[in-house]
């Protein structure tokens, strides 16, 4: 059996305003409102819909994003034009800096609701691939 994660509901203050915000910085495509739904599609078939709900049920969560290494420059120049702190490591220990783990580049910051948004160049796992399968 072949499972894959078809899509999640990102909960969000606005969620037009953060559906934009990661359209943007990803340079990825909104696509059609649908419902209580605004989605921004991935380039694995994944999308994020976004929902706007009450602040008392956000929970903040961690969303990672691993991009091919030429497209890296572009979003952190997106990230920086847009005036947001980012960090190298994930508990906001190293301000204003990139990593360089696993042989890759990778940046933390946070979208307008407060969730952990997290751009790498290289899996965490190398066996893995960018669909999520292990290369044996």
């Amino acid at each position: 059996m072949s499972v894959e994660l078809n899509h999640t509901i990102v909960h969000s203050r606005d969620n037009r305003v953060s559906a934009e915000f990661l359209a943007h910085i990803l340079d990825l495509e909104i696509g059609t409102e649908w419902g209580p739904f605004i989605p921004v599609d991935t380039g694995n078939g994944v999308t994020l819909d976004f929902a706007t709900v009450g602040q008392e049920s956000i929970t903040p969560q961690h969303y990672a994003f691993l991009v091919p290494e030429e497209d890296f420059d572009g979003i952190f120049g997106r990230i920086k034009d847009a005036g947001l702190d980012f960090f190298g490591d994930p508990h906001g220990k190293l301000p204003g800096q990139i990593n360089h783990n696993h042989g890759g580049r990778g940046v933390y910051f946070l979208d307008p609701t407060g969730h952990y948004l997290e751009v790498i160049t290289q899996p965490y796992d190398k066996r893995r691939t960018g669909r999520g399968r292990v290369v044996t």
